[in-house]
């Protein structure tokens, strides 16, 4: 039953979340600062939260319509959007982008260590059978191998269409991993896992025939982008399925609602990595051009990816000036 110390104690938290709506609804979004967006998320979150907590008590209908519609007025500003152009594209990208990563970074975490697993797996089944390798990749691709040849060469012969492939390959791995996520997070589990042994046993047959420089020159430049970009897949999957399996206090529905945007959000900065790896996966990764300059290549992007995930969007402490007392005598 929702005593009144409960609603004593949640009372102010309504008022001020009112209080961001009507101001949202007099002049916009826009007029909001960025600790009122974050106040004014968070203000929502525990509004919903404290609606399915009422909804549970008969004897407060009234209270439950105020919530509903206190709920849904601030839902509608959430989620509308502005309409997109370059500068909201650039800010999302550079901003916002940054911090929902950072935000759910668990989640990217376990996803890279579910994939890290099937490598280590694939690893050790390549190294104690070795049929298994055989089944894996098939004779073509490991008589190649066998023979220190790469795989890789008939993507010089078609550039323009390999790259266009390789986007549409890419983008579509990234997406089914992150749509395995709606079925409790099982799919997303599983093809983490397969990629990893895919790559284990790729890794440790090419290492075992003396090709290991050979296979990560070609990785090492799009794999600074296309591989990051799978583990935040991965991570976007399992977080729609935590809405889905953990909803908390909300109702199953608008937890699976709020993962879902959140989860959509972080698969959606892995676009633009993709198309930047799938260039150079086309017209970089398979030529003869120098050790050097493909390792350059991924150091730079690298350190560009980490940069821009780690401290875009941050705020910057402003320089606070401290006065000359000599000066402020004369």
């Amino acid at each position: 039953m929702i005593s009144n110390h409960w609603i004593s104690l949640r009372k102010e938290s309504w008022s001020r979340l009112e209080t961001l709506v009507q101001q949202v609804e007099t002049a916009s979004l826009k007029t909001l600062s960025s600790a009122e967006l974050r106040e004014f998320g968070l203000l929502y979150r525990q509004a919903a939260a404290d609606l399915s907590a009422v909804r549970t008590d008969e004897g407060s209908r009234t209270l439950e319509a105020y919530l509903n519609r206190l709920v849904s007025r601030a839902h509608n500003h959430i989620y509308s959007g502005d309409r997109m152009n370059f500068r909201s594209v650039w800010q999302f990208l550079s901003k916002g982008y940054p911090r929902i990563f950072r935000r759910l970074l668990p989640y990217t975490i376990a996803a890279l260590a579910i994939f890290l697993a099937g490598a280590l797996l694939g690893t050790l089944l390549t190294v104690a059978r070795p049929q298994f390798m055989h089944a894996m990749l098939g004779p073509a691709m490991v008589d190649k191998i066998e023979h220190h040849q790469m795989w890789t060469e008939s993507i010089l012969t078609a550039k323009p269409q390999a790259s266009s492939r390789i986007m549409t390959n890419n983008i579509a791995v990234c997406f089914y991993t992150y749509a395995g996520g709606i079925f409790a997070g099982l799919g997303t589990l599983l093809l983490m896992f397969t990629n990893g042994i895919n790559l284990g046993v790729v890794t440790t047959a090419c290492t075992q025939n003396h090709m290991a420089l050979s296979l990560w020159s070609f990785v090492a430049a799009h794999g600074s982008l296309e591989l990051p970009s799978i583990f935040i897949s991965g991570g976007a999957g399992l977080r729609l399925a935590s809405g889905l399996l953990f909803p908390g206090m909300l109702r199953r529905r608008d937890a699976l609602a709020l993962a879902g945007g959140e989860s959509i959000r972080l698969l959606s900065g892995t676009v633009p990595m993709l198309v930047i790896a799938g260039l150079l996966e086309a017209f970089l990764s398979p030529t003869h051009a120098p050790l050097a300059l493909k390792f350059s290549v991924s150091a730079v992007l690298l350190t560009g990816l980490c940069l821009w995930l780690s401290e875009g969007g941050r705020n910057k402490p402003k320089i606070r000036t401290i006065p000359n007392p000599a000066l402020a005598e004369t």
